[in-house]
């Protein structure tokens, strides 16, 4: 599972990718710090249920407030179910006992709940096409741009945003700054352009100019705008009928602080563009990180990225084991 950018993007250059540096296995250690330290809202949260004396005894008052507290978490009904069952059959059989026990074999279990598909993202193709989409708000831009940073700074990959928000001035604003940040140039139109000309448009710069990546920026929507969403489904037919097979990938940005709501966008988004990826974004600000665990068990759609605050390494690719325990260890 991807732990670092070189485990989540496939670029071909395999000489490239296993060429970690001597310092790699410091550097996550250090992000895997980070991450707990980020996600400290939730692991309070599971974590003062988790290690009180009661689950030293794992009687049925136990597995109860186990379940409450999961889905307190949001980690999903039916998710918290599967797992607390097969730690009442595990504990029944004798094997398992309660304490440090429980927490390791928990951590287990959440890790795995959190996998889903494919977790990397391919970059074999010339030009990628990544296409990002997201309700307004839940960092969409922002994350457009620290990718881009990644992909050119660490990857040496020439990238080409398109703001195909052309309805928010403030959006492409932002997008040219990132653009000018990561070393990227930027395709804009008009105000109030179609979206759909400017994705055609900056595929066609990009094929004429050699860029390796293009990611398109979209307007920020709500999952209920049914003619917003067919906007969004007619910028994808227009992806693909200017570049067969694209896009490659097609992102969606979901705040974590909205918890199951996330899910219920996550779900209509998924059935107007095919999501291949969810980046969650916001962590660090709820005591509800279980949403991940959700989003992959019940869409089957893989969290690719995580956004756990505002800085350059606070978007990283999610793995779901560091995940699992950066929610439990104390």
């Amino acid at each position: 599972m991807a732990r670092d950018w070189r485990d989540l993007f496939v670029t071909g250059d395999d000489g490239a990718a296993a060429d970690a540096d001597a310092g790699s296995e410091e550097r996550r250690r250090g992000l895997f710090s980070r991450l707990r330290e980020n996600m400290a809202k939730t692991r309070q949260a599971l974590g003062a249920e988790l290690h009180s004396s009661v689950f030293q005894t794992l009687d049925e008052e136990a597995w109860e407030r186990l379940e409450e507290t999961l889905i307190y978490a949001d980690v999903g009904a039916a998710t918290t179910a599967r797992i607390v069952e097969r730690l009442e059959t595990e504990a029944e059989a004798g094997e398992l006992a309660g304490g440090e026990q429980l927490t390791r074999r928990l951590t287990e279990l959440l890790a795995d709940a959190a996998r889903a598909g494919q977790d990397h993202i391919d970059l074999r193709e010339r030009p990628t096409v990544i296409l990002m989409v997201g309700v307004n708000g839940t960092g969409k831009t922002t994350t457009i741009g620290k990718i881009a940073w990644h992909l050119q700074k660490e990857f040496g990959r020439s990238v080409l945003l398109a703001a195909g928000d052309t309805f928010c001035a403030a959006a492409v604003e932002q997008l040219e700054a990132w653009g000018e940040r990561a070393g990227s140039d930027v395709i804009r139109a008009a105000e109030g352009s179609d979206p759909g000309a400017v994705a055609f448009d900056a595929i066609s710069a990009a094929r004429a100019r050699g860029h390796d990546v293009v990611i398109i920026d979209t307007a920020g929507r709500l999952h209920t705008q049914e003619h917003l969403m067919e906007e969004l489904a007619k910028v994808r037919r227009v992806i693909e009928r200017q570049l067969p097979g694209a896009p490659h990938e097609t992102l969606l940005t979901i705040d974590a602080t909205t918890g199951q709501n996330g899910l219920r966008q996550a779900l209509l988004f998924r059935e107007a563009v095919d999501v291949t990826g969810i980046v969650l974004t916001k962590l660090d600000g709820t005591a509800k990180g279980g949403i991940a665990l959700a989003i992959a068990q019940e869409l089957g759609v893989p969290v690719k990225l995580i956004g756990i605050g505002e800085a350059l390494d606070d978007l990283r690719p999610f793995d779901p084991h560091d995940f699992a325990r950066a929610l439990l260890e104390t």
